[in-house]
């Protein structure tokens, strides 16, 4: 139903537009913040590494904690161990066991149902744990481990674990000890589902020194791989989970490391090193005269009047600013002229090889204009534009600042309405 509102300039009844304040805001600062923290761990993390949210259980509340999962995945994330989020949005759902579920067990004896099947499997439950026991001398063999001290528990929820999901098994390896436990039990598993025709994943490693770790683990894997004749043992995925921000990516990265994926969760959806983005929304036109609001801090100045925004492009096609115009200025051509808001010397001359309008109509006098874009559209969308930016304007340490300029004319309105509504002040 048409409500008067025209979402193309945000023009409408002015009552109605203060009411959708609140809602606007909130609906845009979240969504901008947690997406832009999400891409931001992307570009530390590269292309060739996957991103898994596992922020849930730290989310300011479920709903937060679902709408999170949906701006995580549109900001560069792979996947999601929330499965409401994933089958609300349509996308990928990953994650493992839990320590607790590794610990609950202690004995093979615990796995009772040895009548059990799965759709797929051409054993029940007792053939499955007769065949990981066959392969348990031969692996601890090779990793020159004691058999007899890898934990009797930590093997059962593995069988456990892989009989269930005997096609995404990816498991924990650090609920007791990684190289003379939980390694050696992931394999003795793996190469049971190996030998079903089951494809093993990998592991997980949640704590200690995940550089240092990787690289032995994948080493292991090279050497089973070699060793059992099966090729792809040696990429199997390793994830690294433990609290991970921009800022243990980046010096894993500096190490050197062997991680496939990294599990991400506190540092993400509380956007722990930002917590809240400032958007504001500001009156700037009423009855057709444009309005301004002051401030002592200038940044808090707003800009008058109906706008249009344009990126323009380099010739190499990287933007090299954004330029805000007056609502019927003629689009930027030729040799351009872009202006700091504030500061009367911060001015340059622009040559765009190209340029294109920002502002896009999706919802005029209530009605949507066009269809709106799939959440993997969107997040190839988010993708593109990040990778068209020059990697200076993103670098983690001391990022070149962007430029977002305004036109000469949008400056000399702005700046003779702040003298227009600035009282002179006398003194005696």
């Amino acid at each position: 139903r048409s409500s008067g509102i025209n979402a193309e300039y945000g023009e409408g009844p002015l009552a109605k537009l203060q009411i959708i304040e609140t809602t606007l805001l909130n609906l845009v600062n979240f969504a901008s913040l947690v997406a832009t923290n999400a891409a931001r761990f992307k570009l530390v993390a590269g292309e060739d590494v996957k991103l898994l949210e596992f922020g849930l259980r730290r989310a300011q509340g479920p709903d937060g904690g679902i709408s999170a999962s949906r701006y995580c995945y549109i900001g560069g994330f792979d996947s999601k161990s929330n499965i409401l989020a994933a089958k609300m949005f349509d996308i990928p759902c990953k994650g493992t066991n839990a320590h607790s579920f590794i610990t609950s067990f202690n004995k093979l004896s615990d796995l009772n149902d040895i009548d059990k099947t799965i759709n797929g499997c051409p054993c029940n439950m007792e053939e499955f744990i007769s065949i990981c026991q066959s392969y348990k001398d031969k692996v601890c063999d090779l990793l020159k481990v004691n058999a007899a001290e890898t934990i009797e528990g930590e093997l059962t929820s593995f069988i456990s674990y892989a009989f269930t999901f005997p096609n995404s098994y990816l498991v924990l390896v650090d609920s007791y000890d990684v190289f003379n436990s939980g390694v050696p039990n992931f394999l003795i598993v793996a190469l049971a589902l190996h030998q079903l025709n089951f494809k093993p994943v990998g592991v997980r490693i949640d704590s200690g020194d995940l550089a240092y770790q990787s690289i032995e683990i994948r080493k292991t894997f090279k050497m089973a791989a070699k060793h059992f004749g099966i090729e792809f043992f040696a990429d199997l995925s390793i994830v690294g989970s433990n609290d991970i921000c921009e800022d243990t990516i980046a010096s894993l990265n500096q190490q050197g490391h062997s991680l496939n994926a990294f599990g991400v969760g506190t540092h993400l959806v509380t956007c722990k090193s930002q917590p809240a983005l400032g958007c504001v929304y500001k009156l700037v036109k009423v009855n057709g005269l444009n309005r301004i609001k002051l401030s002592e801090d200038p940044i808090k100045t707003t800009m008058p009047g109906k706008k249009v925004l344009y990126r323009l492009y380099g010739k190499e096609g990287h933007p090299l600013a954004d330029v805000i115009q007056e609502d019927g200025e003629p689009a930027p051509e030729g040799r351009v002229l872009c202006r700091h808001p504030n500061l009367e010397l911060k001015r340059v001359y622009i040559n765009p090889t190209s340029y294109k309008c920002l502002q896009k109509t999706w919802v005029k006098n209530g009605k949507i204009m066009e269809p709106l874009p799939s959440i993997h559209e969107i997040k190839k969308l988010c993708e593109n534009e990040i990778g068209s930016m020059r990697r200076d304007h993103v670098r983690l340490l001391n990022p070149t600042p962007y430029k977002v300029s305004v036109s000469e004319a949008m400056y000399q309105m702005m700046h003779r309405m702040i003298l227009e509504h600035t009282p002179i002040r006398e003194m005696e």
